[in-house]
């Protein structure tokens, strides 16, 4: 686990990295928060840091207070948390999450309703201004729309890049837009994204291929989250993993710096994956035991494993691990919305 890997452009110290985690801390405009610096730069010594999902268009926000990365003052502010991390010596890629149907018109700034491959509700609740309310039927995006949802992601890319990110994630699992199309119950077009599993892979591709294309295979990154069937509502289908089998070897096509896996237990597909991607490979199991950490790097199942609570509770985690130091325990009252309680007073070892 501490032998060092090169992942796209990045040559990591060791194989931890720090997973993805919405902290809804942002402004209300999607510029991230003043505390937004300092939280992730006590983790920088996680060698590579995923971000939380960062919307690439107003209608691409799903959730109260999540950072955007699409205008000047979003890239000022990530310039801020960049420049933070790469000065303790870390790595940084900006998750693009576009949330799609996950969304509720109280809020976002446009107040308009979601979007989505078709205009089915995932019959879950969201988190509002208004307290809980159930998530409304989304819109059908046309082809047209499909294609203009396409270029915010290229856009949002390569806003990043222009912020000092090392590279970006693309956010294609947990029920996301990307998520959307590939999942059956969510996708009932009979266009060319929908209907076939190679249909319902379209989507993601073109954006990876887009993505790719602005700022470098080497630069991003890919989220899954394959057989995750109860997540906000999704349901991939009988034949989920079809659309899979279609889409990662798609992506491995176009080189690009590595696979992120939430894995979800099928053993047996982790390994289908691993035989045929061909670059880096991240796999985090949630809820893993403390002592099963190294497990699939030390199995060659995974080239890297990120981790999330932990990391969020433990500035310090790598020190604690190596020296067999108890950890912090995560305040879960504290992770979405508020202060710096639970963002970034968490002790470290010096403190």
């Amino acid at each position: 686990m501490w032998s060092p890997v090169k992942v796209g452009t990045m040559n990591l110290p060791h194989r931890l990295a720090m997973a993805p985690m919405t902290r809804n801390r942002a402004q209300v405009d999607g510029t991230p928060g003043d505390l937004a610096a300092l939280y992730y730069s006590q983790r920088a010594a996680m060698g590579l840091i995923i971000t939380e999902g960062a919307q690439p268009s107003d209608d691409g926000q799903g959730y109260i207070l999540s950072p955007g990365i699409y205008t000047k003052n979003h890239i000022n502010a990530w310039k801020k948390i960049t420049d933070a991390v790469h000065a303790k010596g870390g790595h940084i890629y900006i998750q693009l999450m576009h949330a799609g149907r996950m969304s509720h018109p109280d809020n976002t700034s446009h107040h308009r309703q979601g979007v989505a491959p078709s205009a089915i509700a995932p019959s879950v609740e969201i988190f509002t201004t208004k307290g809980m309310q159930d998530v409304p039927v989304p819109r059908e995006l046309s082809e047209e729309e499909i294609q203009i949802t396409i270029a915010d992601f290229r856009k949002a890319a390569a806003a990043a890049i222009e912020a000092g990110a090392d590279g970006v994630e693309i956010h294609g699992a947990n029920g996301y837009l990307i998520h959307q199309f590939i999942a059956e119950h969510a996708n009932n077009r009979t266009d060319k994204y929908g209907g076939s599993a190679a249909n319902r892979a379209r989507f993601a591709i073109e954006v990876a291929a887009a993505v790719a294309d602005e700022i470098g295979a080497d630069r991003t990154g890919f989220r899954i989250s394959p057989g995750n069937l109860a997540y906000i509502g999704i349901d991939e289908g009988e034949h989920g993993l079809d659309v899979y089998r279609q889409l990662i070897p798609e992506l491995d096509k176009l080189n690009l710096a590595y696979l992120h896996i939430m894995h979800t237990g099928n053993e047996d597909f982790l390994k289908e994956i691993r035989d045929f991607w061909s670059s880096s490979l991240l796999v985090n199991r949630f809820g893993r035991p403390l002592e099963n950490i190294d497990t699939d790097i030390e199995a060659g199942i995974a080239d890297v494993a990120p981790v999330g609570t932990w990391a969020l509770a433990n500035p310090d985690l790598v020190e604690r691990l190596k020296n067999s130091v108890s950890l912090n325990e995560p305040d879960r009252t504290t992770f979405f919305g508020g202060d710096s309680k639970g963002y970034t007073d968490y002790p470290t070892l010096d403190n």
